[in-house]
């Protein structure tokens, strides 16, 4: 799934909570088990590169690998949070697809790590893989990511205040996960890693958009 089948109200009507509601089309059972399925597709095709290209404890790619597992990890809660508790259906539908397509892209990287024996979460400090990147990091948080106060507010806030409040969030999640992708793919010359780090920046890519129609429209 893709964040890009966002429904019609984004256009500028207002959304409808009825027949559009994912809860209702997808189900939570059919949810859950899709975000487990793109966990275990991701392992599967995480284990697929090639022995020959193994990086070291040290580099760019083992580093991007556990970070950016970290940060999709937030995104999927933030994700499923909106997915059960929004009250606009674009809402819902972005979050459950940001949750499934980062749970599959966070087990494709915990694939690399173990394919490549090694730890999943190493010794390195945060971003330090990328230049001046320990700067970056603000009070343990990796850019765009929320502090624990603020995925508190998201889980406990409700209605419309949800709804933005997660499109604001998620807009600032996913540029500083998109930044953490250029930094890779200005290092790195592994094929596979750097070809799985664009299609993770398209991705996002094409979220931004949706995310900033919604969040115009409901703001608008």
């Amino acid at each position: 799934m893709s964040s890009s089948s966002v429904t019609e109200s984004t256009t500028g009507a207002p959304a409808e909570t009825g027949a559009a509601n994912p809860t209702r089309r997808y189900g939570l059972g059919a949810v859950a088990l899709a975000i487990v399925v793109g966990l275990l597709l991701g392992l599967a095709a995480g284990a697929l590169i090639p022995r020959s290209q193994v990086p070291d404890d040290a580099s760019p790619e083992a580093g991007f690998a556990r970070d950016m597992s970290t940060h999709h990890q937030q995104a999927v809660a933030m994700g499923l949070i909106a997915f059960q508790q929004g009250s606009d259906a674009d809402v819902r539908s972005i979050g459950v697809d940001i949750a499934a397509s980062q749970q599959g892209e966070y087990g494709m990287m915990q694939g690399w790590l173990r394919s490549w024996e090694l730890d999943p979460t190493g010794e390195q400090p945060r971003m330090a893989w990328m230049p001046d990147g320990e700067s970056m990091v603000d009070g343990g948080l990796m850019p765009g990511m929320a502090s624990t106060e603020e995925m508190e507010r998201l889980r406990t806030a409700q209605g419309k205040e949800l709804d933005i409040l997660f499109l604001e969030m998620m807009i600032k999640h996913h540029i500083g996960g998109i930044h953490m992708v250029d930094a890779l793919l200005d290092q790195s010359d592994h094929e596979l890693v750097t070809e799985a780090a664009q299609r993770m920046k398209n991705t996002q890519q094409k979220d931004l958009t949706n995310l900033r129609t919604a969040l115009e429209r409901l703001q608008g």
